[in-house]
């Protein structure tokens, strides 16, 4: 099995890139994230990859980094989502913004991927609710805040993952309660509206 290649950049396809290593060349399929990432043609890079075997006939998927590998691995065990979806979501949408979407519920998000409709995108929240990985999306939630708000969040945050929650859901409850209560939130208020979101969620 391939996990990485390194390599210099020969072609840059539409969905795919001819990675030559050693003077062997690998044709390796990535998200349009991937490809924007790997320069022109000449570039040494290092992808991470996923390699599959279908039939008689290997085929490689390339990465930029661990993150997204990580996310096209979680994606691509739902039903109805191959390697060609996969990419397509990552190609749309980054890691943190497919993590986020799917602890915030909101399927619509996801259809901005090309080829994915409401059903499959309400399937892939259903099926990775339990299953993102903790602190996944924290960073794009948590520093969309304005700084003088940051330590107040964070505070809310410890507080619901100290009564058990889990700080993925902790992070989307008390992003929630801010949007709710607006700007003069307190830490109480916080608190209380992002528990009374998590308690209405597994009901």
């Amino acid at each position: 099995m391939i996990a990485k290649l390194t390599g210099i950049v020969d072609t840059i396809g539409d969905n795919s890139v001819i990675l030559d290593v050693n003077g062997v060349g690998y044709l390796v399929s990535c998200s349009s994230r991937t490809l924007s990432q790997l320069g022109s043609r000449g570039a040494q890079v290092i992808l991470y990859i996923e390699t599959v075997m279908r039939a008689e006939t290997l085929q490689l998927y390339g990465f930029a980094n661990s993150e997204e590998q990580q996310c096209f691995r979680l994606l691509t065990t739902v039903q109805g989502v191959g390697m060609k979806m996969a990419l397509a979501l990552l190609s749309a949408l980054s890691p943190s913004e497919i993590y986020h979407a799917i602890s915030a519920k909101d399927a619509t998000f996801l259809t901005r991927a090309e080829g994915v409709g409401p059903k499959l995108a309400g399937r892939i929240v259903s099926e990775l609710k339990d299953k993102i990985p903790d602190g996944a999306c924290v960073s794009a939630t948590i520093y969309s805040y304005p700084s003088s708000l940051l330590p107040m969040v964070e505070e809310a945050i410890s507080a619901l993952v100290n009564l058990g929650y889990r700080r993925i859901e902790a992070v989307t409850a008390v992003s929630k309660a801010q949007q709710h209560c607006g700007e003069k939130a307190t830490l109480n208020d916080l608190i209380r509206q992002g528990l009374s979101l998590m308690a209405r969620s597994r009901t």
